[in-house]
């Protein structure tokens, strides 16, 4: 019997016959075709290009267009003129010699032994006085000489110092005259402690300026006493810096509505113009006024102490006047009311009615009757008489002699203080140039520069006369201009990471991809070279 299919359903499972299933065949990995060789050469040519373009053209402009133009300053010159080797200040003073009563031998021998005398007294090499025959019919601004000592017979030695002129007179015994063959006299001593005693302050002065700068020891004098340096030093604090000109405001302030108006202009052109004509050839001036009416002080007491002085400016309620077109401001208040300052002393009265107040101005209290309306010039007279003693201390000016001389000492005392420091603010510079060499340095720094070393050589040759005050100015004028350049002093604060940060975000997306392409063109450049040598030692090999 035959076997029968089985039908055929949709639901059955047919069951079959699995075959053991064969591998598929391995495919191997499919290169891409060899590049050709002018393919090779063209993406070379082209990663080639543009590191051309970079090197070539990138590199030069930004070069061009970031470098930091520095000026070249005479640095070493600079830090000589402010360690004090380049200039060693010397201040040679001529002293005027008038004896007509004397022979010229006579005159000649005790000109002679009055130098002498002076050098053996003069501890300060730096300060020299030279003695000169002057002649009676020139005074002392026509021999150039900084003071004239008359000689005149009398029955003792005497010396007065003329109050209005650079004038020393000296009167002498007839005996007193030396011989010819004297190698010392009495009368040239006497002559010469006059003339140390006479500029012994502007000695000091110099010496306290030079030994508080860097000066080589062999240039500084001897040591000052502590009492002078300390004298010297509230000087120059109370003093105010030196400026071409000065703004003098006078202010009137009352604590009611009377006084209203004072008659200034007046006051001043009697009682200080003189003053100011005599100061012209070393400040200016520029003068304005104003009257404030019921200014309250800040201390209501009667008797003021020596504590309420510093609190006595109510500055909130004060309109004092700025200073005009930058000269410094000094103060002169005439304040109107009935407070007076207490005396040191408890026995004594108290009868003082102004200060001083250093580098700002002065206080003057006026008492007045109540129904004083207007303020007249003489009411004015001590007040103003007050301003001009406190304006001579707030210059500088010295303390001893008659004022023709003290002008004179103030002209070489401002000489040699402008001169050391414009040689300070070169050796600033120098040292500036050189801690921060990014910095700019335009070219009109560098031409201050050598405007100001010459004008400090100037200065330096001629510190005895007014010409050394012209040219120390403008070379104190030329250094600050320098120093304070506008372009170089913002690049102080723009350190190197600022730098980084800005170029950073711009040139890492570019360089990138011309570093990564340059890397990968030398690998395959040293690949395709070492596969050329492994077929030339195949061939050689068969």
């Amino acid at each position: 019997m035959s076997a029968q299919p089985l039908p055929s359903n949709d639901n059955d499972v047919s069951i079959a016959t699995i075959a053991p299933k064969q591998e598929a065949p391995t495919l191997s990995k499919k290169l891409p075709p060899p590049e050709k060789p002018s393919d090779v050469r063209r993406r070379s040519h082209v990663i080639l290009s543009f590191w051309l373009i970079v090197l070539l053209l990138g590199l030069p402009i930004w070069w061009k267009t970031t470098t930091i133009y520095r000026a070249d300053l005479p640095l070493e010159d600079m830090l000589e003129w402010a360690d004090g080797k380049a200039c060693r200040p010397v201040f040679p003073l001529r002293i005027s010699i008038q004896a007509t009563s004397l022979q010229d031998q006579e005159a000649q021998n005790l000109l002679r032994l009055t130098q002498h005398a002076l050098d053996d007294l003069n501890d300060f090499a730096g300060h020299h006085l030279r003695l000169q025959m002057g002649d009676e019919k020139q005074d002392s601004a026509d021999n150039g000489s900084a003071l004239t000592i008359r000689l005149t017979p009398g029955e003792g030695t005497t010396a007065t110092l003329d109050p209005y002129e650079p004038i020393l007179d000296i009167t002498y015994p007839q005996n007193t005259i030396p011989s010819p063959t004297a190698s010392s006299s009495a009368l040239a001593t006497y002559i010469a402690s006059q003339l140390r005693t006479t500029f012994a302050e502007e000695q000091a002065t110099i010496s306290y300026l030079l030994s508080t700068n860097s000066m080589p020891s062999e240039h500084r004098p001897l040591g000052l006493s502590p009492e002078t340096a300390e004298a010297l030093a509230k000087r120059t604090t109370r003093s105010l810096k030196y400026a071409p000109t000065y703004h003098l405001t006078f202010s009137l302030f009352t604590s009611g509505p009377l006084p209203s108006s004072w008659d200034i202009e007046t006051a001043i052109e009697e009682y200080m113009k003189p003053v100011l004509d005599v100061l012209s050839p070393i400040h200016n001036f520029t003068i304005d006024t104003q009257v404030q009416l019921y200014a309250s002080p800040g201390v209501q007491n009667q008797v003021l102490n020596k504590e309420d002085l510093s609190s006595f400016i109510n500055a909130a309620e004060w309109p004092l006047s700025p200073s005009i077109g930058g000269a410094p401001t000094i103060n002169f208040i005439v304040f109107v009311g009935n407070q007076t300052i207490a005396s040191p002393s408890q026995e004594a009265a108290p009868t003082s009615h102004s200060w001083l107040i250093p580098q700002w101005g002065t206080v003057f209290l006026l008492s007045l009757p109540g129904d004083t309306t207007h303020v007249a010039a003489a009411t004015l007279k001590q007040p103003l008489l007050t301003f001009t003693s406190h304006l001579l201390s707030l210059t500088g000016t010295p303390e001893s002699g008659s004022l023709p001389l003290r002008l004179s000492t103030l002209a070489r005392i401002r000489s040699a203080d402008l001169l050391l420091r414009a040689s300070s603010t070169l050796g600033s510079l120098a040292r500036l140039a050189m801690a921060l060499p990014s910095i700019s340095i335009p070219s009109s720094v560098a031409d201050g520069v050598t405007k100001t070393m010459s004008h400090l050589r100037l200065a330096c040759d001629n510190l005895g006369g007014t010409e050394g005050l012209t040219h120390s100015r403008i070379a104190e004028a030329e250094a600050e201009r320098a120093f304070f350049e506008k372009s170089m002093v913002g690049q102080l604060y723009f350190p190197d990471e600022h730098k980084i940060a800005v170029y950073l975000p711009l040139l890492g997306p570019v360089a990138v991809p011309l570093v990564m392409g340059l890397i990968n063109e030398i690998k395959a450049w040293r690949k395709r070279r070492r596969e050329r040598a492994e077929k030339g030692a195949e061939k050689k090999g068969e």
